[in-house]
């Protein structure tokens, strides 16, 4: 197994790992890593046999640490369609051996959770139990399927139709001037709730959204009298999971069930789609040691349940 550090000249080669791979999403794409490559220091690796390209670990360094990814929501070893179990197992040494010649003392991985797979891919969950790797995070998140989806609760119907009786519109929208209206309902609910702002500024997120156009949509939810903005999603669609990014709803949209006819809505798109989950993201905080069980029985009243999001650390 021969290693090949990451540099710029090699995003194409990676891209189209990624575009083909069995396990990874266009988060995977280097156009998506390097939005923010200035706040990371990256050492990703490509894996070859001979002239075969097996795979790719995207990768950050955080002191003496090894992160895939630290600015992502997972990483792990994106594979390739036609490496076996033996190969990956031969990647994670010869990246062990690699990073440790350069001083560092351990490598968390935070796999993608298989929903997302393609095909199945847990090669690098068996091969990391082998080489004694520690849980060190899991976030709970919930999902649906659609093809056998559990219907909404008895409340979340109940909100459905307080939010048509007060006449919402949803709407799926690429204006420019609804995402900046949205990320400024966004931003003023995660301040006055949680005390923070996005993680993506607003200029930001165009640039994903103009860079991948098919796979970051805007769902906004609005009032009849004057279309404004009370509730949205942004949805990140890959091959198999759309993910529910930065739901939101002002305090209007929280009191006439904004939210609640949203996914009504967008689950009856999606059904009709050829992914298989929505994901709603973690409810999770403190590398999955506290439970926000109120966000999550929201999510479980619209037909979601359960999906981990794990992190292991192996020391090296």
């Amino acid at each position: 197994m021969q290693i090949v550090s990451y540099e710029p000249a090699l995003s194409k080669v990676w891209n189209d790992l990624v575009l083909f791979s069995r396990n990874a999403t266009f988060l995977l794409d280097r156009r998506f890593m390097d939005y923010h490559s200035d706040r990371f220091t990256d050492v990703s690796l490509l894996f070859y046999r001979g002239k075969r390209l097996l795979g790719l670990l995207p990768a950050s360094a955080h002191g003496t640490s090894v992160v895939s990814h630290g600015g992502l929501t997972y990483g792990g070893f994106v594979l390739a369609a036609d490496a076996h179990a033996q190969d990956v197992g031969e990647m994670l040494e010869a990246a062990a051996e690699y990073y440790r010649a350069r001083g560092f003392n351990e490598l968390t991985i935070k796999p993608i959770p298989a929903i997302y797979h393609s095909y199945p891919s847990d090669d690098e969950l068996y091969w990391l139990y082998r080489h004694g790797a520690r849980l060190t995070a899991r976030g709970l998140s919930s999902a649906i399927r659609f093809d056998v989806a559990i219907p909404f609760s008895t409340l979340r119907m109940r909100k459905v139709q307080t939010a048509r009786a007060a006449g919402l519109m949803v709407e799926e929208t690429a204006d420019a001037t609804d995402f900046h209206e949205y990320w400024e309902v966004l931003t003023e609910v995660l301040q006055k709730r949680h005390q923070h702002r996005p993680v993506h500024t607003i200029d930001e997120i165009l640039r994903l959204r103009d860079s991948f156009p098919e796979n970051i949509v805007l769902f906004v939810v609005r009032r009849p009298r004057d279309r404004k903005i009370v509730g949205g999603t942004l949805l990140f669609l890959t091959l198999e999971v759309a993910h529910a990014q930065y739901i939101a709803a002002s305090d209007e949209g929280r009191e006439t069930g904004a939210l609640d006819l949203l996914f009504y809505h967008v689950i009856g798109d999606l059904r009709e789609s050829s992914m298989h989950y929505l994901d709603f993201g973690i409810s999770t905080e403190d590398a999955g040691r506290y439970l926000n069980e109120g966000l999550n029985f929201q999510k479980e009243g619209y037909g979601a349940r359960s999906v981990v999001y794990d992190a292991y650390t192996v020391g090296l």
